[in-house]
């Protein structure tokens, strides 16, 4: 049984025929703490604690499904012939833009049927979101995905990183750039700018915390996916992803700018969604 993280050993512990993969322990642990700071801000803006566990219940779910769903569709002459494997999903294999899609329709179906502010709800969750995200490229690492193109090891060793971490970028012989690390930095830093300027007044609008979330980290991906080599393809010339991060980049900008234009009595972030929270003692 290996469960020492320097190990580099994909799974965590094994229990007879059950594997613990890092890959599942890592996201678990990126979402357990996503939702307890979503809940924290919640509060302070007027949505139930109640709203947003019943929300992650039904999120959660439909956000792997879609992700796992999404990569299944653009490798699907891949999983056409390997229809076993679409299941199996502690190997790796989701894509981050579909789960998004997923729980976006899973968030606005909720809060319309609980009467909660759809954009407050995707700005309390829009800062916590990235930070899961920068975690959850760990996993990428564990398990030897999402990496770039071939480098050198001085390359490697140029950027101060720690042995194991460049041993772990040794893949089939040749040392690969850490895009993994690239992009859990940006999202980590997105989540930093976003904790850091949301409570000041008079910066954001209710749905520009998303909006901005949106911005940065679309901005981001475009760059780091462009390092892939593992690029989900469309018609084998395009890049889903960065047609995507480039499609999400300019509507999220320009969807703050109509919205400041158009929707004057559009209620300030802090403002919330009116209502006190009392925390039981």
């Amino acid at each position: 049984m290996k469960t020492v993280l320097g190990a580099l050993n994909p799974i965590a512990l094994r229990l007879g025929p059950i594997e613990v993969h890092w890959y599942g322990v890592i996201i678990a642990s990126a979402v357990v703490i996503a939702v307890a700071l979503a809940v924290r801000e919640g509060q302070k803006r007027g949505i139930r604690p109640d709203d947003i566990y019943d929300m992650i219940l039904w999120a959660l779910p439909f956000t792997l499904i879609a992700a796992r769903l999404y990569y299944v569709a653009f490798q699907w002459s891949y999983y056409s012939q390997n229809p076993g494997e679409i299941i199996r999903i502690w190997d790796g294999g989701i894509a981050i833009y579909g789960g998004l899609i997923g729980a976006g329709i899973v968030v606005v179906l909720f809060c319309r049927s609980r009467f909660v502010p759809v954009w407050l709800m995707l700005d309390v969750a829009a800062p916590t979101v990235i930070m899961g995200q920068g975690i959850g490229r760990w996993g990428n690492f564990m398990n030897q995905e999402a990496f770039g193109r071939v480098t050198s090891l001085s390359f490697l060793q140029s950027l101060h990183l720690p042995g194991w971490l460049i041993q772990q970028m040794n893949i089939n012989g040749a040392y690969r750039q850490p895009t993994f690390l690239y992009e859990s930095v940006w999202d980590l830093l997105g989540f930093v700018v976003l904790m850091a300027t949301r409570h000041h007044t008079g910066w954001y609008k209710q749905g520009e915390v998303f909006l901005t979330y949106v911005a940065w980290y679309s901005f981001g991906r475009f760059f780091t996916e462009g390092m892939r080599t593992d690029s989900l393809m469309l018609f084998n010339v395009i890049r889903v992803s960065q047609a995507l991060s480039v499609v999400l980049f300019i509507g999220s900008i320009g969807l703050i700018i109509w919205r400041r234009r158009h929707l004057s009595n559009n209620r300030w972030y802090l403002d919330g969604s009116g209502q006190k929270i009392v925390t039981e003692k």
